[in-house]
């Protein structure tokens, strides 16, 4: 970063679960934990709720065929079912196998995840932790709102994740997920804590908008440049180093 801040190398993984199968997405995702590290990473970033899947299945616009949900809600509850079984408890061996790889590994991982709650059989959040060099969970954050049509899968979280972690090795990290990102008081409160690397997690739905005519034909490009400006203006914003994450490609 600077003679002053610690230089930290980052993977930003842009991959695809085994959709809805938890044991096979842990499985992968402790082998690119592994990856990463035998490249020489200080961290390792994973897409929101990258475990064991992203709800893709409730996503509704009217004005767009290519973002129409599969089916009405109530024809989607075997989805739902399907995902409420598979999620991970915070506590759950899931996600002590997550901590052994970082561990064994010697390098941090920030992992979005479905979770569920040991008091409900379909009480769900959108969450994400990051996990020490040590096998550590330095914070665990549940997003605080879903956004629009994610109200149908999971359950609003909390404030207790709003926090900055001092890990030393890799400077001050935070984090926000997704819609999150665009919250101005969910960023204040962590640049008011001194946040130096920011980790953005979303989901494989980008663009979140239409693109507009004056794109023409290259709707993909400006897509590109709809997501690109978001993430800087929030890296700007705080005079920070950001990493980003989403299911599209594969490293950058």
């Amino acid at each position: 970063m600077s003679a002053w801040l610690p230089k930290v190398r980052v993977a930003a993984c842009n991959v695809a679960p085994v959709f809805l199968d938890t044991a096979k997405t842990v499985q992968k995702t402790v082998s690119l934990i592994r990856e990463a590290a035998n490249n020489r990473a200080d961290l390792v970033v994973f897409p929101e709720t990258y475990i064991p899947t992203f709800p893709l299945w409730s996503l509704g616009n009217a004005e767009n065929k290519q973002q129409a949900a599969i089916s009405a809600p109530i024809d989607n509850h075997t989805f739902f079912n399907r995902l409420a079984q598979e999620s991970l408890l915070i506590d759950g061996k899931e996600m002590r196998t997550l901590q052994q790889a970082c561990a064994q590994n010697r390098i941090y991982a920030h992992i979005g995840f479905n979770e569920r709650s040991p008091h409900s059989l379909g009480c769900l959040w959108n969450s994400s932790v990051l996990i020490s060099d040590s096998g550590q969970i330095l914070n665990h954050h549940r997003k605080i709102m879903p956004t629009f049509y994610e109200k149908l899968v999971w359950s609003p979280g909390d404030g207790a994740g709003l926090r900055v972690v001092d890990t030393q090795r890799l400077g001050k990290i935070g984090s926000l997920i997704c819609g999150e990102n665009t919250n101005p008081l969910a960023r204040w409160s962590l640049m008011a804590q001194g946040e130096q690397l920011h980790i953005s997690s979303w989901p494989p739905v980008w663009p979140t908008r239409r693109v507009t005519a004056a794109a023409g034909n290259n709707a993909a490009g400006a897509a590109g440049k709809q997501y690109d400006n978001l993430a800087a203006n929030r890296v700007w914003a705080r005079r920070l180093w950001g990493r980003r994450g989403s299911r599209m490609g594969s490293w950058i």
